[in-house]
């Protein structure tokens, strides 16, 4: 059995929290899995999971050397794309998980120039707008926006940008252009639910601070039901530039309140706590970073 082999089976097994996820992610049978844990316990001559019938742990043994053996797989890895050198490229496999319309709009057009200096890489997009939990889902990166709620991640700042109250024009012909905070009141909020914006609004002024909650009446767990409700007329909504861009650059949406400041919203790339990024994970962002807008 191959050392090596039999650590990442193990490590995808604990990371996944089954032998069928580990087998499917591994692409190999749930029966090979079985088969490569039970004869690294036996080799060990030590108990590294305790299995249940519908739940899997590790021992103390388990947890361990899965720390180890985790180290060791990335230590591995990295020495191998040392020994090559990046000018020959990246091979293997790369886990990106993005909100789905900025992926749509900032990533998907442009991920080609990535692919065509890395012929030999596979790259895997879990698009979800909800954040996905980097260890289980075997996530090499994660770009997210907004405030990060968890502290304990290694992230790494990679733009800025201004957040807009946007509008169709057709919405302001019916409703009125606002022309203060407090006019929004009189207005329908578009809510985005995952965590980039509050529903209590705050506006920064030179003649001094606004806050407003303003009626909602439709609220999307994703970003791309904001910007549909928002083209529709349907009402304002609070957006980054970034996600509305092609709408303000043709017209179809507009920015109100132009000398009242939101606060901006942060993009983040994220890493799995307690792993240094891979090879791959840099080589990503660091293309990223060269084709996106800074703000």
């Amino acid at each position: 059995m191959d050392r090596l082999h039999a650590m990442e089976v193990f490590v995808r097994v604990v990371e996944t929290g089954s032998f069928s996820a580990a087998a499917r992610d591994l692409r190999i049978g749930q029966p090979n899995v079985s088969k490569l844990i039970a004869a690294l316990e036996e080799r060990l001559q030590v108990r590294l999971l305790v299995r249940t019938t519908r739940q899997l742990h590790t021992t103390e043994a388990g947890q361990a050397f899965y720390e180890r053996a985790r180290r060791t797989l990335e230590e591995a890895h990295e020495a191998e794309t040392a020994a090559r050198g990046l000018g020959k490229g990246l091979d293997g496999r790369l886990r990106v998980s993005a909100p789905v319309t900025f992926a749509r709009l900032h990533i998907i057009p442009k991920i080609g120039e990535f692919l065509a200096a890395h012929p030999d890489l596979r790259v895997d997009f879990v698009l979800d707008d909800r954040f996905v939990d980097l260890m289980g889902e075997n996530i090499d990166v994660a770009l997210r926006g907004g405030e990060l709620a968890d502290s304990s991640l290694t992230a790494r700042k990679l733009a800025t940008c201004p957040r807009l109250v946007v509008a169709s024009p057709a919405y302001l012909a019916r409703m009125g252009t606002p022309s203060t905070p407090t006019a929004l009141l009189e207005h329908t909020a578009l809510v985005y639910t995952q965590g980039l914006i509050a529903e209590e609004w705050r506006f920064q002024h030179a003649s001094g601070d606004a806050s407003v909650r303003i009626p909602t009446r439709l609220s999307f767990s994703a970003a791309d039901g904001v910007r549909e409700a928002v083209i529709a007329g349907l009402g304002l909504a609070i957006s980054p530039r970034w996600l509305m861009q092609p709408e303000l650059e043709s017209g179809s949406v507009v920015a109100v309140l132009a000398d009242w400041k939101l606060p901006n919203a942060d993009l983040w790339a994220l890493f799995p706590t307690g792993r240094l990024p891979t090879a791959k994970a840099r080589a990503f962002v660091s293309w990223f970073e060269a084709t996106f807008p800074k703000t």
